[in-house]
C-alpha cells in the first residue's frame, strides 16, 4: 500500500470476517483498504466527469 493510510478499521473488518466463521490473513486488510482506494478514485473520476464535486453514492 505505498505509504497510503489505511481507510478501514481493521478491528471491524477482523470481526466482520470472523463472525462469518473465516479468518483474516496478515495482508488481507491491505488489499481491503487497496480495493477501497480504486473504489473511491472511480468515483471521484466519474463525479469529476459529470461535472460535480460532491461524491454520491451513485458514483460509487
Amino acid at each position: 500500500m505505498a505509504n497510503k493510510e489505511s481507510l478501514i478499521v481493521a478491528s471491524k473488518v477482523k470481526a466482520y470476517i470472523k463472525s462469518k466463521k473465516m479468518m483474516t490473513s496478515s495482508d488481507a486488510l491491505e488489499a481491503i483498504s487497496d480495493k477501497v482506494y480504486c473504489i473511491l478514485d472511480a468515483a471521484i473520476t466519474r463525479t469529476q466527469a459529470n461535472r460535480r464535486s460532491t461524491v454520491k453514492a451513485q458514483d460509487l
